[in-house]
């Protein structure tokens, strides 16, 4: 995911500026909020609503305002390519970072579901129901 972080950066360095009544450059803030947003896509997607707005929302304040159409069009456009690339990775049992996959779900008891779940929608096949009453709640708010 770091060719995506490095790619959002190196577009927009030259039009970062530091914030007013800040000592330091803002080029560091801007590469670590790059990559801890694209590092919250990989292993946390379902829980992840818009991340575009979120990255825009946290390295806003270091550009300009001239420059602020071309900073959400390259952050859109990155994150749409960050996207449509993790969708295409296969799903063994291991999320981006090598870690194993566990279902969204918890236990009676309060423990995280152990099994893998399927790459549709996170839960495994025991608790499929709840990805269906997710979608349902999604349907009644939006009506």
């Amino acid at each position: 995911m770091f060719q995506f972080s490095r790619a959002i950066y190196r577009e927009l360095a030259r039009d970062i500026q530091a914030p007013k009544g800040c000592a330091n450059s803002g080029h560091e803030a801007v590469l670590k909020a790059c990559e801890a947003n694209l590092e919250r896509l990989a292993t946390d997607r379902h829980y992840f609503a818009k991340p575009a707005r979120t990255l825009f929302s946290d390295i806003r304040p270091y550009f300009p305002m001239s420059a602020q159409a071309k900073v959400w069009h390259v952050v859109q456009m990155y994150i749409a390519a960050a996207e449509e690339w993790l969708l295409k990775q296969p799903r063994h049992g291991y999320d981006a970072n090598g870690n194993p996959l566990q279902c969204r779900a918890t236990t009676r008891r309060g423990t995280a579901c152990q099994r893998e779940p399927l790459p549709h929608n996170g839960y495994c096949p025991s608790h499929q129901h709840l990805a269906e009453t997710e979608q349902s709640e999604v349907a009644v708010i939006a009506a």
